[in-house]
This record gives C-alpha cells, structure tokens and sequence, in this order.
C-alpha cells in the first residue's frame, strides 16, 4: 500500500526526479523483496526436522537400546536439527509385519524390523534365521555383510535404505519345563518368529505357532502356547520368568533385525543431514555388533536371579536332531533364493 501511494506521487513530480526517485524505489522494493525472503527462508532452514521410528519391542530390548544409540548420534551430528522420535512396544500400531509397506508408503519415516517378518517380500530376509548356520557373533556379522548388499537392493527397488542392522542374541527354547530331548520337545505349543523356525520345529517333532512379538505374552498366558524361540535377551525384556522357568540355549540362530528409512523422507533431507544420517548409521552398526557380544552374561545373570534355570550343556544327539530337522529349511531357502542364496552361502564358506 505505502508502495503503491509513493508510486501516484511520483508521477507529480518533475521528470528528472521522478527517474531518481523511481530508481531509488526499485531498490528500495529489491531491499524489500530479499528482506521478505530471507526471513521466510530462514526459519525453514533452521527449522528441526521431526521423525517417528516404529520398534514392536519395549524400551529395555537390545534393538531399541540401539535405536536409542543411533537417534542420539543423529542429533548430535545434526547439531540438533533432526529429531526422531522413538516408539516401542508397537505404540504406533504397527508390528513388524506391517512395517515394511510402512516405510515404503511413507506411514512411517523409520522402523525396526524383525527381518525374517520380511520373507514375504523376498526371501533373502530369512537368511539370518537360517537354523545352525553361523555359530557365533563372528559367523553372523561375515554373513551380514556378505548379504548386505542383496538387502540393500529390495529395499531401494522399494522406496527405502538400509540404514544398519540389529543382532538379536543366538536364540534358544524358553519354556515351563527343561527342554532337552526328542520327548520333551515332542508336541511341544512352541512359538516361533518366521517360516525358517516354522518348519524346522514341526519336522523336530514339536507343535510349531508363528507369532508376532506382540502376540507372545498374551499367548502365554491363556496357554495358547507353552514355550517361545527366542533369545534370552527377548525374554528378559518381556519378563518371561512369570510364565517360564526353563532356557535351553540351543544356539539356534543370530537372527537380525533391520532398520529401514522411507526414501523420500531422506532425500527431503539436506545433504548435510543426509550424510549426518548415514554416518550415524555406521556407528550405530559397529555400536550393535560390539553390544551383542556381550550381551548374553549379563541376559543370564538376569535369568539367575529370577530363578530361571539355564540349560547350555545339551545333550549332542538332541542337538544333532534339531540340525538335522534345519536342513529341509535351508533346502527350501536355497531353492527360493536361487543364485543370489548359492552365492552368499558360497563367499561365506569361503570366509571361515
């Protein structure tokens, strides 16, 4: 408006100065403009970017104290300008089931993902479930970055990136009483976590039942299932100890789980924050397979005290029987996986 009446004023006035005044007007506007524009763009570039991240475990298990770690060295790096909010327990809705359409769809920037919940989408994701293929930490992080890449490339085929991976601890048998023989695992309502567990627990003789973490307390308790595969550090956290007294540490497998990032939500990123996140990544990689080697003491100190009887010295033809039932799942993976499964299997044997 002041623009526009010092514009009728103008017009009065004397040729020679109305073209000083005029000019001195154009850069008066020109001020103006790029006053106004900076201080609409500023805001926006110093404006805190807010994410959520999706986790179906609570707060005390291995996988959110890792998210915790990460999202911490995000806003470190970041100097404060990205914050990403962590839920757990499933508090968004979402199980891992669920999360991998999530991301993709952008319901949820980030989430913490059991992989072997992902074999629907590919079946690379059961390679870490595979029963009795690695044999310790070691084993299971050659075998990660083996197949890093393959995961990789699913989820960027996706609208995704692979941001790092979280070990679960070996998984074992937490039930009422001491699993350790044919007979006792014989029609044994036995929870597992993906189709690997599925099929080798129901060719082992046992009553198999494929269940989301969420599901597993509540199953529990209305008996509709009376042992859980997993890891003693899941059972902690979830407190198994008031339904369970017994942990057959069978050495079953080092599951992972991953976690995952909706592509567009990343780009919009800047290229600083962009690399922030990303180098978050890698520590929070090498932060995870350092924690969950030593893990698994201080799981059993935890057991102990909660009078959990912890079985690690089992018999060897009850172990052979197990491992022995895993090969119709490893058949069955190599078939699906074609290729890509003899190449990975191949550089890891290579590896030892």
């Amino acid at each position: 408006m002041l623009l526009e009446k010092r514009s009728m004023l103008l017009e009065k006035r004397p040729t020679s100065v109305k073209q000083r005044s005029t000019t001195r007007l154009k850069k008066l506007t020109a001020a103006a403009m790029l006053s106004a524009l900076s201080m609409a763009v500023t805001p926006l570039a110093n404006a805190q970017v807010k994410l959520d991240f999706s986790n179906e475990y609570n707060a005390q298990s291995i996988h959110a104290q890792g998210d915790l770690y990460f999202i911490n060295q995000v806003k470190e790096l970041t100097k404060d300008e990205v914050n990403i909010t962590l839920h757990t327990g499933g508090s968004l809705g979402f199980k891992s089931v669920d999360h991998f359409y999530a991301v993709s769809d952008g319901a949820v920037p980030l989430a913490d993902t059991l992989a072997g919940s992902m074999a629907g989408i590919d079946p690379i994701f059961l390679l870490s479930s595979l029963p009795f293929v690695v044999k310790s930490e070691d084993d299971a992080e050659k075998l990660y970055r083996i197949a890093k890449p393959y995961y990789e490339q699913v989820f960027a085929d996706n609208n995704e990136i692979l941001l790092y991976a979280s070990p679960w601890p070996a998984s074992g048998i937490w039930s009422k009483h001491a699993v350790n023989s044919e007979r006792t695992l014989k029609g044994l309502k036995i929870r597992t976590y993906d189709k690997n567990g599925t099929l080798t627990f129901k060719t082992a003789g046992a009553a198999p039942v494929n269940l989301s973490w969420a599901d597993v307390v509540p199953q529990l308790s209305t008996g509709g299932i009376e042992a859980v595969l997993t890891s003693a550090d899941a059972g902690a956290s979830g407190r198994f100890w008031e339904n369970l007294n017994s942990y057959s540490a069978i050495q079953y497998a080092i599951p992972l789980n991953m976690v995952h990032m909706n592509r567009d939500e990343f780009d919009a990123l800047s290229d600083e924050q962009q690399q922030a996140i990303m180098q978050a990544a890698r520590n929070t990689d090498q932060h995870n397979w350092q924690t969950v080697r030593t893990r698994v003491q201080n799981n059993y100190a935890e057991l102990r005290a909660n009078n959990v009887t912890i079985l690690e010295e089992l018999p060897a033809d009850f172990i052979l029987q197990l491992q022995q039932a895993a090969q119709p799942a490893l058949k069955d993976w190599l078939e699906e996986t074609g290729e890509r499964g003899k190449t990975i299997m191949d550089k890891f044997a290579q590896s030892k």
